[in-house]
């Protein structure tokens, strides 16, 4: 598969992944928003062949946003409709934030691991939900919107905990599987068990039930400022297929 084709089905299935509360399509740009939780539901995705001029285009877009009180976000590939959109944000006054690596594993060497104290959901379970809100310090406004975006996911899911032997939660991740396909997201691990193991345990395991469900691969998406992250998954065998970043811009 080349570069191309990489980075735009892995945008659609990150897109799916993490459905927004409200999209709009136009001209080839994909609009998202889930009233300001996090910058990847509530931006831009320019990822298909676009026609319009793309000023008027950002102009317009803007005025969506701005009308809501929230900043108008881009999420930038190399594959980024029209190629020089990039250029002409930074030129409009948005600002460069969140370069993130997209990485992918193929899954065929990958052993099977011990599933000891892993606790594992087919749906948005209240509990995973609980307890992955509280690893994240998610504020209740936040929980609400989040709670429906993980209620609307259509592909096969699986949320995942890992606990010690006294039953503490350590760790928490969610798997999307699509068309071959496993996402990892929401991975985080409690602050006073980290650096012990317990990420890569829950990741091994994620990816071995991605695998027992047709998977032949794995993606993520870390930003490029998470050197613990970066070094978790090199070590389990991810390799960056290409970088996206935002480009941000606040109503005046």
């Amino acid at each position: 598969m080349d570069q191309s084709k990489w980075i735009q089905k892995i945008e659609e299935l990150s897109l799916n992944a993490l459905p927004a509360m409200q999209t709009q399509i136009y001209d080839g740009w994909v609009i998202r928003f889930a009233d300001g939780y996090t910058k990847r539901a509530n931006s831009i995705t320019p990822i298909y062949p676009s026609n319009e001029n793309v000023k008027k285009k950002i102009s317009n877009c803007e005025q969506l946003y701005f009308a809501r009180n929230d900043k108008a976000v881009y999420k930038v590939t190399p594959q980024a409709n029209p190629i020089n959109l990039d250029r002409v944000l930074e030129e409009s006054g948005y600002a460069l934030e969140g370069t993130t690596s997209v990485q992918v594993l193929n899954l065929a060497d990958t052993e099977s691991p011990n599933e000891t104290n892993v606790i594992k959901y087919d749906h948005l379970h209240d509990e995973w939900f609980h307890d992955f809100c509280l690893l994240s310090n998610i504020d209740d406004h936040d929980q609400t919107i989040l709670k429906k975006m993980l209620g609307n996911i259509i592909p096969k899911t699986c949320f995942m905990l890992l606990t010690d032997e006294g039953g503490t939660v350590t760790a928490s991740g969610l798997g999307v599987l699509e068309d071959e396909y496993i996402g990892l997201y929401n991975i985080i691990t409690h602050e006073n068990f980290r650096n012990q193991g317990n990420g890569a345990i829950l990741v091994r395991n994620l990816l071995n039930w991605g695998k027992e469900n047709g998977a032949k691969n794995a993606y993520l998406q870390v930003i490029e400022t998470n050197a613990p992250a970066l070094s978790l998954y090199g070590k389990l065998g991810f390799e960056e297929k290409y970088k996206y970043w935002y480009r941000i811009k606040t109503k005046k």
